[in-house]
């Protein structure tokens, strides 16, 4: 594997662009709650290129309540999903899209959190909610 991939792999950044930038835009502490961004992409759409298929909403969905995790631990944790739902309720179609992950209860070991994935044209399109269990982060190298 050539070495900048791998660092790219280590840092996140590889699947952050595999997932059309994701990206943290903000985090409430207050209310647990962290913003971010991407970029719906047309080769991750179904139907002439015009509807994200259901499981890159849904990796949206769950990238944000796991970055909330990130941040509502200060880094010290990160969480393994044990279910996630998702209800699909717009279509989400290219353009640029956002979504907010929030941490609505964390105990020792397992938490619970939701999210909210708007679509370009900044309609509710899709709500996750999801059990997870707390892991320690590695360390990093």
């Amino acid at each position: 594997m050539n070495d900048d991939l791998e660092a790219r792999i280590r840092s996140g950044k590889a699947l952050q662009e595999s997932m059309g930038n994701f990206h943290v835009i903000s985090w409430d502490a207050a209310s647990r709650t962290l913003h971010a961004g991407f970029t719906v992409r047309r080769e991750y759409c179904h139907t002439n290129g015009t509807i994200a298929q259901g499981g890159f909403v849904t990796a949206w969905l769950d990238a944000a309540m796991a970055h909330a995790v990130l941040h509502d631990t200060e880094y010290k944790q990160n969480m393994v999903s044990l279910e996630i739902k998702v209800s699909f309720l717009e279509r989400v179609g290219p353009g640029e899209g956002t979504v907010q992950g929030r941490v609505l209860r964390r105990g020792k070991r397992v938490l619970f959190m939701e999210a909210d994935l708007y679509n370009p044209d900044g309609q509710l399109a899709a709500q996750a909610t999801s059990t997870g269990v707390l892991v320690p982060m590695p360390p990093r190298e």
